[in-house]
């Protein structure tokens, strides 16, 4: 029995080891520059349980084809368009929502929802994909072996893998081939005490469709929204908490 215990063990380990020694050839071979995303914050700023950062989108303020919040986040992650929809990565997409009985339609940001019970996380075999104390979803690159088990997790199809050898990459915003990778709710502005680029271009075309702020914080301009207007969570049957909610939807 003791035997048999030991053998489970060592065949864990080796697996173990083998997923990590796997990621890192991978990763050396793509050019992936070697930052780890979760510690891209101050040295003086530790990430805490205290807040829960979130977004909050409002649907009425939401322009039917301005993707103004798209090309921002994909222009701040280096993240390049080929114009092949099949294989490109996809940190944020706008979407059309129709009411087929009605004909009214909507046009919303679409990304990581960033979970409380994360689908994501709960699947990686090498705790690639986990959540941040602070509420944000990340994907530590270095571990990931692109099995895309979290892509098929995903309810929102917020992931993406990187097919093809990443260049003109940003140091803030560490990526590589083979990897799955999505929005991160541009956790090293967030860590610097920014606004998302999302947020801020949203802002800065004057449509101030979408809020960033902490959900925890009842004195917050995004708490206080939500206390006073009604918000939902996409999919909200499935009772995964999302940081981020919708209103006018």
């Amino acid at each position: 029995m003791s035997d048999n215990k030991s053998l489970q063990s060592s065949r864990r380990e080796f697996l173990g080891k083998s997923a990590v020694a796997g990621a890192a050839l991978a990763a050396a071979g793509s050019g992936l520059v070697l930052t780890r995303m979760a510690e891209a914050r101050a040295p003086d700023q530790p990430v805490s349980n205290k807040v829960r950062w979130g977004l909050l989108v409002d649907a009425a303020r939401c322009v039917d084809g301005c993707t103004d919040c798209v090309t921002a986040c994909h222009e701040e992650n280096g993240i390049e368009q080929s114009g092949h929809a099949e294989t490109d990565p996809q940190w944020m997409r706008k979407v059309e929502l129709k009411d087929e009985r009605t004909g009214y339609q909507l046009s919303l940001p679409m990304m990581c929802q960033h979970c409380e019970t994360a689908p994501c996380a709960d699947v990686c075999p090498t705790g690639a994909s986990f959540i941040r104390a602070d509420g944000i979803a990340l994907v530590d690159r270095h571990i990931c072996i692109g099995c895309r088990y979290c892509m098929m997790a995903c309810p929102y199809k917020a992931r993406s893998f990187e097919h093809e050898t990443v260049t003109k990459q940003k140091p803030h915003a560490p990526r590589g081939k083979g990897t799955v990778e999505a929005c991160t709710m541009c956790v090293h502005r967030v860590d610097s005490e920014r606004l998302p680029a999302c947020v801020e271009a949203c802002a800065a075309a004057g449509h101030n469709a979408i809020m960033f702020g902490d959900l925890k914080d009842p004195n917050s301009e995004i708490a206080r929204k939500m206390a006073s207007e009604p918000s939902r969570a996409m999919r909200a049957d499935l009772k995964l908490n999302p940081g981020v909610r919708y209103q006018g939807v």
